[in-house]
């Protein structure tokens, strides 16, 4: 006798968690745990959206009237690894929803080294794949293997490196519209996983230097911009430089709007207070990037992710106006 799988739960008017810690609600939320339920919230809105750790997130306080789906139980939460000792590697598969600093510890003690390079940073594994997350020690990209994805028409397809781009803060997996990662095959090697254990430990130590984390922020909030021109003291025509060196000598560490304010340790941290709501955060982003702009010439470009219809029209209408 066959078993048909249950059915997906859908609720109502839920909080989305988020670590800006502020923003709308979901009309719809779903918690699939399967591949047939994930399909199952395909069928209900075809436009679903994705949630992740939330740590790269701002939801307009309108909320979300797409379905929200968040991939973090059953077969998503999943992880193998299998060691090719002969290879010097392991091939760890993980679940969209595995959460990447327990994964960092899980894959050391199998005897794997790489992923401490990502040390600190909050996501759940598809997540960090979607925006190819790192920072100044690496990035997820370097160690993918394999991509899992289930397009928009319910298929899955295991996509190979070569068929997907990492880029800085960006991923394209084949030529599927926006695809949902449901699994990521990861290539690492074996080795000495006290040293890289020493420098995962190196790596929270800069990061607890230089950035707020204790706060309640969602980490850069705009992307390191690609300079069109040179600007003295800063970078020539085609460096990448950095969105919080930018920001600073703009003079915006500390700028302050409703619940919202600029770490004052680092310029791309924005940080929320008791009381702040997403247009605050809109709003500051706003001031900041047309600061930037008009002391440099650099647009910034988010890092975070915007839900909602009425934030995303509001920061880029505000875009557009600095190009006017």
């Amino acid at each position: 006798m066959l078993t048909m799988p249950a059915d997906v739960t859908i609720t109502h008017d839920r909080p989305i968690r988020t670590w800006f810690n502020c923003g709308g609600r979901a009309a719809r939320y779903a918690q699939p745990a399967t591949i047939e339920q994930l399909r199952q919230c395909l069928a209900i809105d075809r436009d679903l959206r994705v949630l992740g750790d939330g740590a790269n997130l701002l939801i307009g306080d309108e909320g979300v009237d797409e379905l929200v789906v968040e991939l973090n139980t059953g077969e998503f939460a999943a992880v193998q690894i299998d060691i090719d000792a002969a290879r010097g590697s392991g091939l760890v598969r993980a679940g969209a929803g595995v959460n990447l600093p327990k994964l960092i510890h899980q894959t050391h003690a199998a005897g794997l080294c790489g992923l401490e390079v990502l040390g600190g940073i909050p996501a759940s594994i598809g997540g960090a794949a979607v925006m190819n997350a790192g920072g100044a020690f690496g990035e997820i990209g370097t160690f993918v293997e394999a991509v899992e994805v289930m397009a928009r028409d319910g298929q899955i397809h295991t996509l190979p490196k070569a068929s997907c781009t990492f880029a800085y803060r960006h991923s394209t997996f084949g030529e599927m519209e926006r695809p949902i990662i449901t699994a990521v095959h990861l290539r690492l090697s074996t080795g000495d996983t006290a040293a890289a254990r020493a420098k995962l430990l190196e790596v929270m130590a800069y990061k607890k230097r230089t950035q707020p984390m204790a706060a309640d922020s969602a980490g850069c909030t705009f992307k390191n911009p690609t300079l069109a021109s040179a600007i003295e003291t800063i970078g020539v025509a085609g460096q990448r430089v950095s969105a919080g060196l930018l920001i600073d000598r703009a003079g915006c560490k500390g700028l302050r709007i409703g619940g919202a304010e600029v770490s004052s340790q680092h310029g791309n941290f924005f940080v929320t207070h008791a009381g702040c709501t997403a247009t605050d955060l809109l709003n500051l982003m706003a001031e900041v990037r047309r600061r930037v702009h008009g002391q440099f010439g650099v647009m910034l470009r988010p890092e975070v992710a915007i839900w909602g219809r009425e934030a995303t029209r509001m920061f880029a209408e505000v875009g557009s106006m600095h190009h006017r």
